[in-house]
């Protein structure tokens, strides 16, 4: 059910004086579907007070890549041109861990599944897969769009290189519920709050993207621009790559 955003935003972690870290790959997966008014609306969590990174801000499920999600071989391949549109910043196989950790992460965050039934994966499954894949589940990569890059300022003191994923909320299996992550997971309209001035400025402009995804569905095509959010010289840029 459709619900207004309960919860107090404040912002997001001041700024480091130490020497930029390094930004750490990161995937987040953004679900879509029809209010019951027809307009589009996206699942979102508010993060728990206590976290370091972005306490207390509405955003997608998501988090950083695991080295497992190197290793794990099982489900389906992306698609083509998502794949290529990822390797245009990364090697293949991480573009392939990517698109995993976005799935894996949504499991954890929400208890949802991208996810199709199939055989048991052959060999050890690791440990933060076991879950997801008991009953017969495999990752279901090829439902995946992908939508844009962001990359946390130079200023902050934990960084991110985050690639945002987009799928149907009737792929995905199960009931969202919140977990440690999430004090609470709503659906909320997004032309309410890519334009509210609560919502993070990387937030609103890929709900910019995701908008116009939907409204005008793009074709699979590897020469699709892919939408960049990130500071330089100061400065906050959008561009594409």
């Amino acid at each position: 059910m459709t619900r207004a955003f309960t919860g107090v935003v404040r912002p997001d972690s001041p700024p480091s004086t130490d020497p930029a870290p390094r930004p750490r790959d990161a995937a987040t997966l953004v679900l879509h579907r029809r209010g019951a008014d027809g307009r589009p609306e996206v699942l979102m969590g508010l993060r728990h007070g206590k976290h370091r990174f972005m306490p207390d801000q509405m955003v997608f499920p998501g988090g950083r890549v695991d080295a497992t999600d190197s290793r794990f071989r099982a489900g389906d391949a992306p698609r083509e041109d998502v794949l290529a549109r990822l390797q245009r910043s990364t090697r293949p196989g991480r573009a392939r861990a990517l698109a995993l950790a976005a799935v894996r992460e949504l499991y954890e965050e929400t208890g949802l599944r991208l996810a199709r039934p199939g055989d048991p994966p052959r060999g050890k499954v690791p440990e933060n897969w076991r879950e997801f894949c008991a009953g017969g589940y495999l990752p279901a990569l090829d439902r995946l769009d992908y939508v844009g890059r962001a990359i946390t300022p130079p200023i902050r003191p934990i960084r991110f290189d985050v690639r945002f994923f987009l799928a149907e909320a009737r792929e995905a299996i199960g009931e969202p519920a919140p977990t440690g992550e999430f004090t609470e997971l709503v659906w909320v309209p997004i032309e309410e709050h890519e334009n509210a001035k609560e919502t993070l400025i990387v937030t609103r402009i890929m709900l910019g993207v995701v908008r116009e995804m939907i409204a005008n569905p793009p074709a699979p095509d590897p020469a699709r621009p892919v939408p960049l959010f990130r500071m330089r010289h100061g400065r906050r840029e959008f561009t594409e790559e």
